[in-house]
């Protein structure tokens, strides 16, 4: 195991248990998710604008088989839950990556209870799953404008050209 990636993709309780001591040592959570597939550039600008909201930031990864109903078609995801997970984990400000296999991260966001809630400005803080319950604990939900032209589905429709 390489203890500076893998050791950061952990279970919902393990992450419940760096979730309390992060809570006590006074660190700020910042919680986003997404499927992350082909990461690019729009990716990486996004994650690091979020981090930017706390002193710790959980990523949640879809699984492969919750990828396929989100409506991405039968040939995604491109990479293994995995692989996108140790991607993610990889980078230096992420601090800890879950894989979830459910349609929405709602469970994760109410047994993490992060400090600060992250999605693209393509949602709206109305749209956005577990909005209402980390504002209703005292956080905050935040948007960051997205890097236009950069999508894993343009990427794929381009080599597909």
């Amino acid at each position: 195991m390489n203890n500076r990636t893998e050791h950061k993709i952990v279970t919902l309780a393990q992450g419940i248990e760096l979730r309390k001591q992060w809570k006590a040592n006074g660190d700020k959570v910042v919680f986003t998710n997404g499927c992350f597939d082909i990461l690019h550039l729009g990716h990486v600008d996004y994650l690091e604008k979020s981090s930017e909201f706390g002193t710790k930031m959980i990523v949640a990864v879809n699984s492969d088989a919750s990828v396929r109903t989100l409506e991405k078609g039968v040939e995604r995801p491109v990479n293994a839950e995995y692989a996108r997970a140790r991607l993610i984990a990889a980078m230096g400000f992420v601090s800890m990556v879950i894989i979830f296999g459910d349609s929405t991260p709602l469970e994760l966001i109410q047994s993490l209870s992060p400090d600060v809630l992250v999605k693209g400005d393509d949602y709206t803080i109305e749209t956005i799953v577990g909005a209402k319950e980390v504002i209703a604990a005292g956080g905050s939900v935040k948007t960051i404008a997205l890097v236009p032209d950069y999508s894993t589905t343009k990427i794929i429709q381009k080599l597909k050209q």
